[in-house]
Order: structure tokens, then sequence, then C-alpha cells
């Protein structure tokens, strides 16, 4: 049900969070009193009709801000970023692998054309050079989950093959980095490098976007990659003190 809410359907009705969520509206309507009283969803009014409609409640940000890992990847990564963004002048995301899905943790950095990446966003790790680069460090049975998932096209160069997947990934652990040209939006190029934790983990992905025509990858890449390494030894760090 809470997914059911999305930045363009910030408030919905009873039918609709029904309709999205598969549930009956029986359902919908004892789980919606469960959740209002422990403000995971919060009641309102439809701004165009008036009916009685639901949103999203503070009470979830709250429990976000507790998640201790995502809490200090950010905190660590943010000056990190910041020198990144300075280097390149492009825009810097840091992203997480949540199942076969990328998240994005945070994002520096307006760009000159517009992309589907948001803060708490998600999209198909096979489509974005931040989860490219993280499949291509992650076990072979999350790669197995996304295949399995479904390799969805968003621009006309996105991977969408088995076979075309796992070539790329051999080709990313090659070489350190990956590269999402246009695969998520068209116009727009990405170079990603991974970052771990202690233990060689796999724990986020770092990369800079920006106009196609306006990144050097063999310029950017070193940067994107010390970045990633940086805050890969801070992390380590952090995890021994």
């Amino acid at each position: 049900m809470l997914e059911a809410f999305d930045p363009s359907s910030l408030v919905l009705g009873v039918s609709e969070i029904a309709r999205r969520s598969g549930l009956p509206k029986s359902t919908v309507h004892r789980l919606l009193t469960d959740l209002v009283a422990e403000r995971l969803i919060v009641k309102v009014r439809d701004p165009a009709t008036g009916a009685t409609a639901y949103q999203l409640g503070l009470r979830l940000f709250e429990l976000g801000e507790r998640v201790p890992q995502h809490f200090s990847l950010s905190q660590l990564a943010l000056p990190i970023m910041e020198d990144l963004r300075e280097a390149t002048r492009q825009r810097i995301h840091l992203a997480v692998l949540d199942g076969v899905d990328v998240v994005y943790v945070e994002i520096l950095g307006s760009g000159a054309v517009e992309v589907g990446s948001r803060v708490g966003g998600r999209l198909p790790a096979h489509a974005t050079g931040v989860g490219k680069v993280m499949l291509a460090y992650a076990g072979p049975e999350v790669v197995e989950a996304r295949i399995a998932a479904g390799l969805p096209a968003l621009t006309a160069r996105t991977i969408t093959t088995p076979d075309g997947l796992v070539a790329e990934l051999r080709k990313i652990r090659t070489h350190g980095f990956a590269l999402d040209i246009e695969e998520s939006t068209l116009g727009v190029l990405c170079v990603a490098a991974p970052v771990f934790g202690a233990g060689r983990r796999l724990v986020a992905g770092i990369s800079a976007t920006g106009i196609t025509r306006s990144i050097d990858p063999g310029t950017i890449g070193p940067a994107v990659r010390t970045a990633a390494f940086t805050l890969s030894r801070a992390l380590r760090s952090d995890a021994s003190s």
C-alpha cells in the first residue's frame, strides 16, 4: 500500500490505493486505520474533490533517518561527493542496491537536462550506471534475480537481453567502472564506480552524470574511481573505529 504513492500521486483515495495495491477495498480501509494510527499514513482532503484521501506520513521519514547504514554512508559520502562535483562540474549520484533496483541515497548538483533520478527514487539496476556497476560486483544470484525480474527498456539504448547484460558486467569488472551512455535517459551519459566496505563488501555506487557531449569518460572516469576509492577507505576506517 505504501508503494502505491509516487511523486506524481502524493494524495490518493481508498479506491485508487486498492487498485494500485491489488487489495480489496475492505482490506485497504482496515489497514489504513492502522497506518493512520501509527502516523505512517495521514488522512487529508483531496484538493481537487474535497473527498477524504491519504498521503504518506512524516513517521516514514523519521524511521528512514534511523537506518544506520544509509545515514553513515551519507555522512561519509557528502564531502567526497562535493569534491567530485567541484572537480567534474557534473551531477553526482550516490545509490545503493535494494533487491534488483537502484535506490538513490544522495544527489548533488542539478543537470542541464531532466533525468529520472531523485533522492529516495528507484530505477531498475540494469539501466543505470550506478546499477550496472553494483550488479557487476554483486553476487551472481543478484544478477540472476534482475534478469528474472525482466530487463525493461528505459530508452532505445538500454540493455534488454541477458547475454548483453552479462557481457556488459564482465566488461565493467575489467575496467573497474561503468558507463551509462543514454541507457537511462536520452542525451545523458553517466560514469559510475563501486564503493566497498569492510571485507570488500559491496556497499554502494557513485557516479558523475551530465549531458553526453559534455562528458569525456577518459577524464571523468579516474575522478569517479578516486572518489569511490576514497569513500571505500572512509567506510572501512569508520567500521574499524
